[in-house]
């Protein structure tokens, strides 16, 4: 059993895609609360795709070296993020129109980017479903340092992103920013989303910003509790997932989000069952 665990770890990439993947996972976790609470699912599915044309430029003007392709994703998600938020406040067309609009335009230009490249499928490919063994020293840190700002901005403005979360009409009656709040949001989101691009890529980002919250939604309705819950179980499927990943030869980034998936299946099967067994006992 102890060579089972140990086995992975002697290998270098295995301990820094373990260390991304439980960062990312955390990061991800917490910040998926607000997005349960909000309704804002669609939201952070759109953004996981409308970063394509970032990878696609960012890939095409460094041949395909991460970093680039890093810093061009961070600015298109920020940029569409932005035009969800300026439509949205400047017609009478609703949020979830808006999204639907910059989402379906953002991806359609990726993927006219994409295929001006001919030998794209096997480097972009890592960019839609994830390489997190493939995280170096660099990407380890920049994971790290806007990981740590997404908490920050959290931790900042936590009671503000609370009413507003639980309470619109309480927040625009204590005249809270709530523009500016859902600005930083979504641009919380948007950061989120390219931080994790190497963990789970474009194609699974959502299941990671998502799944892990629901699932502690299930378990507690007090917000910090449910925080906690939320970054153990993503915590915990990264590495878990990753193991799987080893031992069955499958891709990491699909093994952690089906592992988050098996959890709340878990979670949520036993607690219909448990309340219909109370339900037949009451009756």
């Amino acid at each position: 059993m102890l060579e089972f665990l140990t086995a992975p770890l002697q290998y270098a990439f295995m301990v820094r895609g373990m260390a991304a993947a439980i960062l990312v996972g955390v990061v991800s976790a917490v910040l998926g609360c607000f997005i349960i609470l909000r309704g804002m699912a669609f939201l952070g599915d759109a953004l996981s795709h409308a970063v394509l044309p970032g990878v696609a430029v960012g890939y095409l003007i460094s041949g395909g070296a991460r970093e680039p392709v890093f810093w061009w994703a961070m600015l298109t998600a920020l940029l569409s993020a932005l035009g969800i938020g300026i439509v949205t406040r400047t017609s009478k067309i609703k949020e979830d129109t808006a999204i639907g609009i910059i989402f379906a335009g953002m991806f359609a230009l990726g993927i006219a980017l994409i295929s001006t490249v001919r030998n794209y499928t096997a480097d972009l490919t890592h960019f839609l479903f994830g390489d997190v063994l493939a995280v170096g020293t660099g990407d380890l840190i920049r994971t790290a340092i806007f990981g740590a700002v997404i908490l920050l901005g959290i931790f900042l403005f936590y009671k503000e992103f609370l009413v507003l979360s639980f309470d619109p009409v309480l927040s625009a009656t204590l005249r809270l920013p709530t523009r500016v709040l859902e600005f930083m949001l979504i641009g919380l989101v948007a950061m989120a989303i390219v931080v994790s691009l190497q963990v789970v890529g474009v194609a699974l980002m959502v299941a990671l910003l998502v799944t892990p919250a629901a699932t502690a939604s299930l378990l507690s309705r007090h917000l910090p509790s449910m925080m906690l819950i939320s970054a153990v179980i993503a915590a915990f499927s990264g590495i878990t997932g990753l193991y799987l990943s080893y031992y069955l030869n499958i891709a990491s980034g699909s093994a952690i989000v089906l592992t988050c998936t098996l959890i709340f299946v878990i979670v949520w099967s036993t607690r219909t069952l448990g309340a219909r067994l109370a339900a037949n006992r009451s009756a």
